[in-house]
């Protein structure tokens, strides 16, 4: 089966997973224990966070590990959303309609709490507009959660732009990095942000294992009082030897090599690509993740698509995985205010800088043919690109 679905996940780097078993072996103790085994489990544990903290740019005591993108994205959201709240702040939240299902999970959480919440759109090159930030902003407005690459079709949010709009001492600002660190240099927009959320499957490291990092100097109130683990910031026993593979992961990302090679190979699908109908939604390349391409084929539902690819030896989705069961077609292509057809239509295609050329260049084959044999259309290639 050729890979196509690395936006969901990627094989875990083989430095990784050798880590992750030795570290199990050796280092077994619970790092909240206060005995020797479970001090040097501790030391490994505060060694794995200050390598991913060097990694992201930030400072090691606003970094809490957790079980992944959705559960950092959770409690993140909430935690400072209450606490902002409490203290008098406003009851406002500003996010978009194209966001993970963990963020829109977390603001349906707090709209039943009273909290008022602000869906924005996405224009037509699949970003959000600094000037729809601007129209929903009000005094009670209390934090922004926008990603910063779309799980669907890979476009950059204005993160820097939508920052400057805001006062950082009223609103704190929230983004899901889980689809760009490792790919994209986010040490660029630490200094616009409040929280960030990244995950350690998607870079090659181990499911289960995710990050969130508050700004030390910014108040939150823990979903769950009472707790010890990471500081009380959420409960559970720490995985160690899963937050060491992590660390190891991300240590050897290298984004603008990342980048380089996954916009060389997004050029070469593009070129493999027979005349038909199709539409590629995208930006221009700068504002584009390379490695994420959606994409419609006329008259043809994703699903139907990925079904074949898959019978055909190809894994690609028609969506973000943790959404793909509902059946309701892709957010972000709504959100686009796209027709309804389209967003059935949408499928995604995900590789990276690892993926073979020769692999790239079947599954454009394998399309066209997919297309010969179920599109209605004629064969009048439809490509959208945005500048």
């Amino acid at each position: 089966m050729k890979y196509f679905d690395c936006a969901a996940t990627v094989p875990m780097d083989e430095e990784a997973l050798s880590a992750y078993v030795e570290i199990s072996k050796m280092y077994f103790g619970n790092s909240e224990s206060h005995h020797n085994i479970g001090i040097s489990a501790r030391n490994v544990l505060e060694n794995g966070r200050s390598i991913l903290a060097e990694q992201m740019g930030v400072e090691p005591k606003g970094l809490f590990f957790t079980s992944g993108g959705t559960e950092s994205n959770l409690l993140a959201i909430i935690s400072l959303a209450r606490k902002a709240r409490e203290i008098g702040r406003g009851n406002h939240i500003i996010t978009a309609e194209s966001e993970h299902a963990s963020v829109l999970s977390a603001v349906h959480f707090l709209e039943k709490e009273g909290f008022q919440i602000t869906k924005l759109k996405m224009e037509k090159n699949g970003q959000i507009s600094t000037e729809q930030v601007l129209e929903n902003l009000r005094p009670d407005t209390i934090l922004i959660s926008i990603q910063h690459v779309n799980q669907e079709i890979g476009t950059l949010q204005p993160i820097q732009e939508i920052s400057r709009l805001i006062d950082r001492k009223k609103v704190l600002f929230h983004t899901d990095c889980v689809q760009s660190f490792g790919k994209v240099d986010i040490q660029e927009i630490i200094p616009y942000v409040d929280s960030i959320s990244v995950a350690s499957h998607k870079i090659g490291g181990p499911k289960g294992v995710g990050a969130v990092y508050i700004r030390p100097d910014c108040s939150y109130e823990p979903v769950f009082p009472l707790l010890s683990q990471e500081d009380g910031f959420r409960g559970g026993t720490i995985n160690v030897p899963g937050i060491a593979a992590f660390a190891l992961a991300a240590a050897k990302t290298d984004p603008p090599s990342y980048w380089k090679e996954c916009s060389r190979k997004r050029k070469l699908f593009r070129s493999a690509l027979p005349d038909f109908p199709y539409t590629i939604y995208e930006a221009k390349q700068s504002v584009q993740l390379p490695s994420i391409i959606g994409m419609t084929m006329d008259g043809i539902e994703g699903q139907l698509v990925m079904l074949e690819c898959n019978r055909l030896g190809f894994a690609i989705s028609t969506g973000s995985a943790c959404s793909e069961g509902k059946g309701e077609g892709a957010k972000t292509i709504t959100a686009m205010r796209e027709p309804d057809a389209s967003a059935k239509q949408f499928f995604r295609i995900s590789f990276s800088d690892q993926t073979p050329d020769f692999d790239i260049i079947e599954l454009a084959k394998t399309l066209y043919e997919i297309s010969r044999r179920f599109s209605p259309g004629s064969l009048a290639q439809r490509t959208m690109i945005q500048s």
